[in-house]
C-alpha cells in the first residue's frame, strides 16, 4: 500500500514542462540514433535529461527535508564541469587527432581560421543589445566557435545559468554543419568562384617542427590571453603526444579510449543544467537563435574574407575554404571539400580545408581566451 501511495505521489508531483523536457530528450537521441547527428553527445544528452526530470528524481542532487541527497550526476558535474576537468581532457584526446601538417605546410591559412571568429565577437554585442547580461553575452557568443569544449570552458567560467541551453546549442550547431554551411557558401559565392581550383604543393614538414608547434603555440597563447592557455595546452599537449613518436600507445589512448569516454561523461553530466525549471524560459529559445546568428557570421566571415583577398591577388583563392575556418573539425573541412567536388569533380579542397579547419580550432581558444581577458569574472 506504501509503495501504491508513492508512486502516486510521484505522478501527481510530474510537472507538464518535465513532459516536455521529456520530449527534448527524446528528439536528441532521436537525431543521434535516426540521423546519426554526433551520437556520441547527443545521445547521452538526451537520456540524461530524461534522467533528470523525472519526479524526484535521484540522478540530481535535491533537498529531502533538511537533509541534501546528492544525486550521481550532479555529483559528476561538479568533478568534471564545475572545475573545467572534462572539457580539459577531452581536449587532451582532440590534440591528438589533429595533424597540423596541412596548416605548417602552408601557414598563411592561418588568417582564414581567425577570419572565421567575427560571429563571436559580433553575437556578443548583438545579445548584450536583447539585455544579457555582458558574461552572459559572451558565453551565448562562444556558441559561434562550433566548439563545445570551449563553450562549456567559457560559460562555467562566468558562471551562467544560462549554460545548459549554451552547450546544446553549441553541440547541436555541430552536428548541422553539413545542413547550415552549404547554403550560406552558396548564397555568398557564385558558381564560378566555387570551381576554382587551387594547387597544392606537400611542404616538407619535418618532425621537429611538428614538435615545435604546439610548444610555441602554448607560448604564444599565454602571452596573448593568459586565461586560455589551459585550454591551449591541453589541446597542444595532446598534440605533442601525438609528434613526439615515443608515446604511440597514449596517443593511441587520448584519440579513442580517453576522448570516448570523457564524451560519454561529459554528454550525461551536462543534463544536470536542463532541468525543466532552468531550461524552459523565452531565453532558452533567444540563446539557440544567437547561436545560430554566430554560427551563421562565422561561416560568412570566412568566405568573405576569401573573396576579400581574391579583390588584391592575381592568384585567386576559392572562397569556400573560408568556411571550414569553424572550429568543427574535420566536419566543416569535409563539407567544403564535398561542395567544391559537386561543381567540379576533380577539384580537390581537402588539403587547403583541413589546414583551415584546424587553424580555427586554434583560433576559436585564442577567441575565448580573449573574452576571458577583456571580462571580468
Amino acid at each position: 500500500m506504501g509503495e501504491l501511495l508513492s508512486l502516486f505521489s510521484n505522478v501527481t508531483n510530474l510537472d507538464y514542462k518535465q513532459v516536455i523536457m521529456w520530449a527534448i530528450g527524446g528528439i536528441l537521441i532521436y537525431l543521434a540514433i535516426k540521423k546519426k547527428m554526433e551520437p556520441t553527445l547527443l545521445l547521452p544528452i538526451g537520456f540524461g535529461t530524461i534522467l533528470v526530470n523525472l519526479p524526484m528524481s535521484g540522478a540530481i542532487s535535491q533537498m529531502v527535508g533538511d537533509i541534501l541527497q546528492e544525486g550521481p550526476i550532479s555529483i559528476l558535474f561538479e568533478s568534471g564541469i564545475a572545475n573545467e576537468l572534462f572539457p580539459l581532457l577531452l581536449f587532451v584526446g582532440i590534440g591528438a587527432m589533429i595533424d597540423f601538417g596541412p596548416l605548417l605546410s602552408n601557414p598563411k591559412l592561418m588568417i582564414f581560421g581567425a577570419a572565421a571568429q567575427f560571429g563571436i565577437f559580433f553575437t556578443l554585442s548583438l545579445a548584450s543589445l536583447f539585455g544579457f547580461e555582458l558574461r552572459d553575452a559572451a558565453s551565448i557568443a562562444i556558441i559561434g566557435a562550433a566548439d563545445g569544449p570551449t563553450s562549456i570552458f567559457v560559460a562555467n567560467y562566468f558562471g551562467t545559468k544560462y549554460i545548459g541551453a549554451i552547450i546544446v546549442a553549441a553541440y547541436s550547431y555541430m552536428a548541422l554543419v553539413p545542413i547550415v554551411q552549404p547554403p550560406i557558401i552558396k548564397l555568398l559565392t557564385t558558381k564560378k568562384e566555387r570551381k576554382i581550383r587551387m594547387e597544392y604543393t606537400a611542404g616538407n614538414v619535418s618532425k621537429t617542427a611538428k614538435i615545435i608547434f604546439p610548444i610555441f603555440v602554448t607560448i604564444l597563447t599565454g602571452l596573448v590571453a593568459p586565461n586560455a592557455v589551459a585550454l591551449i595546452g591541453f589541446l597542444m599537449f595532446g598534440n605533442l603526444i601525438r609528434e613526439c613518436g615515443v608515446l604511440d600507445s597514449l596517443s593511441e589512448t587520448a584519440q579513442s579510449d580517453l576522448a570516448n569516454l570523457i564524451t560519454l561523461f561529459l554528454g550525461i553530466t551536462i543534463a544536470e543544467k536542463m532541468q525543466a525549471d532552468a531550461f524552459l524560459n523565452p531565453q532558452t529559445l533567444l540563446i539557440l537563435g544567437l547561436g545560430l546568428i554566430a554560427f551563421i557570421f562565422d561561416t560568412a566571415g570566412g568566405v568573405l574574407f576569401a573573396k576579400l583577398i581574391n579583390l588584391f591577388s592575381k592568384k585567386k583563392i576559392n572562397p569556400m575554404i573560408g568556411a571550414a575556418g569553424i572550429s568543427a573539425f574535420p566536419m566543416s573541412a569535409r563539407v567544403v571539400h564535398q561542395l567544391g567536388l559537386e561543381e567540379d569533380s576533380s577539384n580537390f579542397l581537402l588539403a587547403h580545408t583541413i589546414g583551415i579547419n584546424v587553424s580555427g580550432q586554434i583560433a576559436s581558444v585564442i577567441a575565448g581566451g580573449l573574452i576571458l581577458n577583456l571580462i571580468a569574472r
